[in-house]
């Protein structure tokens, strides 16, 4: 719902109109802003509204209080919104509509900053307090609505995509060159960090206070759970807690004033919350989408056609399925997809999402739900069933772990399977911590070494890309056993960072709110505290979860094999994109970017295409990288279609 920005500081009116501009597909119901002058500093708000509760005029924003103290510009959903406006009207608050945003109002005049533990939803917003002259900023506790900001000579400035804040001309386009390092190694980079020096992006679970233009305090008001002690449930008790936890998640994303659609792959994820959402909300959910390849080159990098599951979840459940053709053509939208993202993720998944919801907005729907985060709160991904796999090996002397580490470089990485070991072992000698926050890369540190230019090399010499994560497990007490400490990581950086970060910009890029039932703060607490075997057990992930829809669900549908969401970009490098790896990676190109070594580049490119490597998603980072300083850094940035 909606997209926001502003300023507090030495600012103009036309700054605020272009910075609406360009997020204005984020809301393309209404738009407002407000712009004054308080003390010296110009206070601006500016509001795009993608209306979804209280379709009336009544939802307009920036929206005032009765007294006009207080303007807030929010975007996104609070779901127990109806509980908190029942207690505060007890209080003698008064309402004048039926939104949430007018509850978010009463809340902070009720509790001031204090109100954040209360909300249970997906938000980011901006609270503008004139009895102090200061703006209160704050986003949801599992970073599902992005918030970008800036504090530089000229005040504070804050938007829902960083591409509004560069509609100042005097923003530093500076490039970070540790985020830099962060997209060659993850494809995403750990928040706070962006590609520019100058924009930061707010943490999950963090809140802001603003005045005069300048950050007062920056704090963390929510933390991922797992520090909390594993709880001693049955497997049946598990079962059944986890069940009333899901239908409670499911059924408080269903609230919506227009009709409510969903992703459905045809995994347990997605066809779990669809299943869910129609026994709570019985003929509620109007349309559900999957993807379906259209050509053999998905099928040889091992995806699979979701479509005859899609197909047989929606005849189970009796809800209509539209199916989306999705091809090599995806990869003309490459230009269009980094725009909307904001940031260098060399993950073709975006277009998968994108198309999608182009469908569906097309259809007329607003809302979809996602199975997004299953993986990520019960386990799901390989390297989770690697990690567990340590026990095995582990326990081995230092000099044993060197040895295997070493074999896994020189294992050939032509085939799935090599590549497999090879991320398993690679990181065999390394401190424990190390090895978790490990199975994130993408690549070797050594390869990503020889790929920068002498100048980034000077720059990164006391830089390494695992310290961000480090940095986050560091909080977390010793008796966190490894996988919570992999499944903190997933939450905190791999979903905020990457997944919810596409998922957000892909749907409201055509006008659709993309909810995640699954990332519910209620459902993640109960997660946090189950027995790892319940999680992970054995080869199975998600296991407890499997169990607990049997049901609802076909068999096969509950036990298939997890399939990938994304393209066969290793066919694509070295076929569709190779005009484009030829003009972003020339040496030209790269030299005048000053990032990467030509030479290095083109071994890399040729090492791939020989099969001596495993290289493609890497030099389609090196692609991203490029294309997105064009796009953000070498031209004014001006609102893209198509």
């Amino acid at each position: 719902m909606c997209g926001i920005a502003g300023f507090q500081g030495d600012f103009k009116k036309e700054l605020l109109a272009a910075m609406s501009s360009l997020i204005a597909h984020r809301g393309p119901d209404d738009a407002g802003d407000y712009i004054t002058q308080e003390n010296g500093t110009t206070l601006g708000l500016a509001h795009r509204r993608l209306a979804i509760i209280d379709l009336s005029q009544m939802g307009h924003q920036p929206m005032w209080d009765p007294s006009k103290s207080v303007a807030i510009t929010h975007n996104g959903e609070i779901y127990n919104f109806k509980q908190l406006r029942g207690e505060l009207e007890k209080e003698g608050f008064q309402f004048r509509s039926s939104s949430d945003t007018e509850v978010l109002i009463a809340l902070y005049l009720r509790y001031g900053a204090d109100m954040l533990p209360l909300l249970k939803g997906i938000f980011a917003f901006a609270i503008w307090d004139r009895r102090s002259d200061s703006l209160f900023l704050a986003r949801d506790q599992v970073g599902v609505k992005p918030l970008y900001f800036c504090e530089y000579p000229r005040g504070f400035i804050f938007a829902s995509e960083m591409k509004a804040l560069l509609a100042d001309s005097r923003i530093p386009r500076e490039l970070d060159p540790q985020a830099v390092q962060n997209y060659l190694t993850y494809l995403w980079c750990p928040a706070p960090r962006t590609m520019l020096q100058a924009v930061n992006k707010l943490e999950p679970g963090y809140a802001l206070l603003v005045q005069n233009g300048r950050i007062q305090k920056k704090w963390q008001y929510y933390d991922l759970p797992y520090d909390q002690p594993i709880a001693p449930l049955s497997e049946a008790q598990a079962v059944e807690e986890l069940q009333t936890h899901l239908k409670t998640a499911v059924s408080r994303q269903m609230v919506s004033d227009v009709p409510v659609g969903a992703f459905l792959s045809g995994g347990l994820d997605s066809s779990s919350v669809i299943a869910l959402a129609g026994e709570q909300h019985p003929g509620v959910l109007t349309d559900c989408y999957t993807s379906r390849q259209k050509d053999r080159s998905f099928f040889e990098e091992g995806f699979v056609d979701d479509w005859p599951y899609a197909r047989k979840v929606a005849n189970h459940l009796k809800v209509s399925l539209n199916a989306v053709a999705v091809g090599r053509d995806m990869i003309s939208r490459l230009e269009k997809m980094l725009y909307l993202l904001d940031e260098p993720q060399a993950d073709p998944a975006p277009l998968n999402a994108l198309l999608i919801c182009e469908a569906a907005a097309a259809d007329g729907l607003k809302v979809l739900l996602s199975g997004a985060g299953g993986d990520d709160i019960l386990t799901g991904y390989r390297r989770h069933y690697a990690l567990c796999q340590e026990k095995y090996w582990g326990w081995l002397p230092l000099s044993v772990r060197k040895v295997l580490a070493a074999a896994a470089a020189r294992v050939p990485v032509g085939g799935p399977v090599g590549r497999r070991l090879n991320k398993a072992f690679r990181m065999a000698h390394s401190p424990e911590n190390q090895r978790v926050a490990g199975y994130f890369h993408w690549n070797q540190k050594s390869l990503r070494n020889n790929l920068y230019s002498a100048e980034m090399q000077n720059r990164l010499a006391n830089a390494d890309a695992v310290e961000p994560l480090l940095e986050s497990l560091a909080r977390l007490p010793d008796h966190v056993p490894p996988l919570n400490r992999m499944l903190y990581l997933e939450g905190k950086h791999f979903l905020a960072d990457h997944n919810l970060n596409y998922t957000d910009r892909m749907g409201m890029a055509t006008g659709v709110e993309v909810r995640v039932p699954l990332l519910d703060v209620d459902l993640i607490d109960f997660c946090a505290r189950l027995p790892l075997s319940l999680k992970q057990n054995g080869r199975t992930g998600k296991y407890l979860f499997k169990k607990s829809m049997t049901a609802y669900l076909p068999a096969d549908v509950i036990w298939r094999k997890k399939a990938g969401f994304g393209a066969p970009i290793r066919t694509w490098i070295k076929n569709d994109l190779n005009d484009r790896v030829a003009d972003l990676l020339s040496a030209r190109s790269l030299n005048n970017r000053g990032l990467f070594q030509p030479k290095a580049v083109r071994e890399l490119i040729a090492a791939d295409r020989q099969g001596n490597i495993d290289g493609a998603y890497t030099i389609f980072a090196l692609l991203c990288i490029e294309l997105w300083c064009r796009l953000f850094v070498d031209k004014p940035l001006t609102p893209r279609q198509g």
